[in-house]
């Protein structure tokens, strides 16, 4: 393993990482018509037209009375992960020009993204899912630890499998394509459509193996108190987002370099 290298100074990676959101958000937000609004957008149309089908087909939602709230608790989760893992695993490719700068390390590339994308996904669904409370007239009772707790899930494990998507995006030419296809069924096995609770012991076995659904679930009870979602499990989230990490951040250190200089 090489050795490590000096550490900097005091702050600095602190200003690396600063500017590298500045830039992100000139880069991603500031040079797209409509900017930010496109962040609201894009969810806001997809849940609009799963309402829009599911209200004729079913008399109501699993949960609630709000077919639009509650595609949105599944809905704006996975893309939320979506997001993450798409940024994070696209961060040496994209600040790379920077990169080649002493002060600026991978690392700070990868929490740079972290950081922006989180703040971002969690002001969207912050904002469309309370223009759903209020605009439905729903009557939830939020429960925050619950709320929290799913969110910190959907984080840490997005940026757990970003670090790995990251390496394998650069040392496997045709992962992107790869995982495109193996990233389509989420939406299908993510619980959006349906509560995963009510599903046979069997078939809920195999689709509670997905962290993201857990997250989903544990986000979902904290908008719907009759809702307990006792098959979700911070545990096991944490524990494989962990191990992915530990591997994202082994490989990232070790191989960072050639990726890289292989035009990574």
């Amino acid at each position: 393993m090489p050795a490590l290298s000096s550490p900097r100074p005091r702050f600095t990676a602190g200003r690396a990482i600063f500017a590298l959101v500045l830039r992100e958000m000139s880069t991603a937000y500031g040079r797209t018509p409509g900017g930010y609004l496109w962040a609201f957008l894009q969810p806001i149309g997809a849940i609009a037209i799963m309402a829009f089908v599911f209200t004729f087909l079913l008399r109501k939602p699993p949960l609630g009375t709000s077919f639009a709230l509650f595609y949105a608790t599944g809905v704006l989760p996975l893309m939320m992960y979506q997001d993450l893992t798409n940024k994070i695993g696209t961060a040496l490719r994209f600040s790379k020009p920077l990169l080649a700068y002493p002060t600026v390390s991978w690392m700070d590339a990868l929490l740079a993204r972290l950081i922006l994308n989180v703040l971002t996904q969690g002001l969207v669904f912050i904002i469309v899912l309370a223009a759903l409370v209020i605009g439905t007239g729903a009557d939830v009772t939020l429960d925050f630890p619950k709320l929290m707790s799913g969110f910190a899930m959907l984080v840490v494990f997005s940026a757990g499998f970003g670090m790995v998507d990251c390496y394998l995006i650069g040392m496997v030419p045709l992962w992107p394509q790869i995982w495109a296809v193996l990233n389509r069924p989420l939406f299908i096995i993510s619980g959006i459509f349906f509560v995963i609770d009510y599903l046979p012991e069997t078939l809920r076995f195999y689709l509670l193996l997905n962290p993201v659904a857990h997250a989903i679930m544990e986000l979902r009870a904290g908008f719907y108190p009759s809702y307990d979602a006792v098959y979700a499990s911070p545990t096991y989230v944490f524990l494989v987002s962990g191990v992915l990490a530990f591997f994202g951040v082994l490989l990232l250190y070790r191989y960072h370099k050639k990726i890289l200089d292989e035009g990574a």
